[in-house]
C-alpha cells in the first residue's frame, strides 16, 4: 500500500472574514473604473476600501457627496448596477448643458478618486413589488433602473417575464444598447423594443420611430394591462405614460414610478415661504407654546414653533445637517431621535428598519414635543 503525503492545515493561521454589509448610512468609496455608455452619458464604479457587499433594492438610489468650489454639494442618483454583482456599484450621469454636478462628474470624476455617498434608500424597486410579468417603460437616462432590476432578474435566473420598453432620441442615445441585447440574445423571458424619436442622416434604424403610444404599446405587450409596470424618465415622459394607461383603465396600484432632478424651483418657494411663515409664527406664539429641541453630540439646544423641521432647528442652532432634496427623498438628513415624539412625512428616504432604531430624516421631520436628538 502506497503512502500518501496529507498536508494538514493550520487553520488558527486564516484570518477570519470581515466583509460588511451596506446599510443607509454615509459611507466612503473610490472610484474604479469609468465607462463611456454613449456621446453625453458615463457610468462610474464605486468599491469601499475594505470590502464591502453593496446589497439594495435594485431601483434604489444614492446621494453623492461633492466638493465643487469649496462647497459641499449633494445629488441623488439611480444605481445602475445589480445587487448580484455585490462588491461595487455603479451610477450612471448625463451630462445636462448647465448641470453643475453632472458636468464635474463628466470632467473630473476619474479613477482612485474618493468621495462620500449615502444611502441607499428608495421605494421604487423591484423587490418590494414581486411580480411574474413586469412591463418596464423608460426614456433617456430613466433607464437606470430599469437597467438595475432587469440584470437583477437577469443575473439570478428568475422565473420573469420582462418586457423592457426604452425610448431615446436618436439611434446613438440608447443607453446601454448592446447590454440589453445581449441579455435578449441569452434568455427567453426578456423581450426589447427600442423606440428613436427620430433618427439621423446615415443613422439605420429599424426600430420603433416617433413616441410611445397605446398602439405601439399594444404590439409590443399585448398583455400590459396584467403587467407589474416600472416607469422611469423626464416628468413629461411619465405624465405621458400615466395618462395612456389611465384611460385604458390601467389598475394604477401596479405602476410604480421614479424620477430625479433639481429641487422645482415652486418647491423651492413653498420652502422659502414656509421659512418665513414659521419665523412669524414663532414670535407670535407664547413661550409656553414653544417646543425644546437639545441636540445630544453637540450640547446645543433651540426653542422652536409647533410644526418647524428639526433641520430648522439644527439651523437656529447654528448646526449643519447634511441635506440635499429637502422633500424626504434622498436620506441624506437623516439623523437618531434619542427622546421625544416626532411626526415624519417622508418620501422613501428612509428604510422600515432605520425608523424602528429611532432615526428620522429631520427635513421632513417635526417635534409633537421636547425632543433630544444625537447630533
Amino acid at each position: 500500500m502506497t503512502d500518501r503525503n496529507i498536508t494538514v492545515l493550520n487553520t488558527t493561521a486564516f484570518e477570519p472574514v470581515t466583509t460588511q454589509t451596506w446599510t443607509n448610512g454615509r459611507h466612503a468609496v473610490r472610484c474604479v473604473k469609468v465607462i463611456q455608455e454613449t456621446w453625453d452619458v458615463k457610468t462610474f464604479c464605486f468599491m469601499a476600501e475594505q470590502p464591502i457587499m453593496f446589497f439594495f433594492k435594485p431601483g434604489q438610489f444614492v446621494t453623492l457627496e461633492l466638493t465643487i468650489e469649496n462647497e459641499t454639494v449633494f445629488r441623488s442618483y439611480t444605481i445602475s448596477s445589480s445587487p448580484s454583482v455585490p462588491y461595487s456599484f455603479s451610477i450612471t450621469v448625463k451630462r445636462v448643458p448647465g448641470g453643475r454636478v453632472s458636468n464635474w462628474l463628466h470632467d473630473n470624476m476619474s479613477e482612485r478618486m474618493e468621495l462620500a455617498v449615502h444611502g441607499p434608500v428608495g421605494q421604487f424597486n423591484c423587490i418590494d413589488f414581486p411580480s411574474d410579468k413586469v412591463l418596464f417603460l423608460s426614456g433617456g437616462v430613466g433607464i437606470t433602473p430599469m437597467m438595475s432590476m432587469a440584470r437583477w432578474y437577469f443575473d439570478t435566473n428568475a422565473d420573469v417575464d420582462m418586457v423592457f420598453v426604452h425610448s431615446a432620441r436618436t439611434p446613438q442615445d440608447i443607453i446601454f444598447r448592446r447590454d440589453i441585447e445581449n441579455m435578449v440574445a441569452r434568455i427567453a423571458n426578456f423581450k426589447l423594443s427600442l423606440i428613436c424619436e427620430r433618427y439621423e442622416s446615415g443613422q439605420f434604424w429599424g426600430g420603433f420611430s416617433g413616441f410611445l403610444n397605446l398602439a405601439m404599446l399594444q404590439m409590443i405587450a399585448p398583455d400590459f394591462l396584467q403587467r407589474e409596470i416600472f416607469c422611469c424618465g423626464p416628468t413629461p415622459y411619465m405624465q405621458a405614460i400615466k395618462t395612456l394607461l389611465q384611460n385604458v383603465d390601467f389598475d394604477m396600484s401596479r405602476y410604480h414610478e421614479e424620477s430625479f432632478g433639481s429641487t422645482p424651483e415652486v418647491i423651492k418657494e413653498q420652502v422659502v415661504q414656509g421659512a418665513e411663515e414659521a419665523a412669524e409664527l414663532a414670535e407670535a406664539i407664547s413661550a409656553s407654546e414653544l417646543l425644546s429641541v437639545n441636540f445630544a453630540s453637540t450640547g446645543k439646544s433651540v426653542k422652536v414653533a409647533p410644526g418647524e423641521t428639526v433641520h430648522a432647528a439644527a439651523a437656529k442652532a447654528g448646526l449643519h445637517i447634511p441635506k440635499a432634496c429637502g422633500m424626504g427623498i434622498c436620506g441624506t438628513c437623516k439623523v437618531k431621535c434619542l427622546d421625544g415624539e416626532i411626526e415624519m412625512n417622508h418620501n422613501g428616504g428612509i428604510t422600515d428598519e432605520d425608523v424602528e432604531e429611532g432615526y428620522i430624516l429631520s427635513c421632513c421631520s417635526t417635534p409633537k414635543g421636547n425632543i433630544i436628538v444625537e447630533f
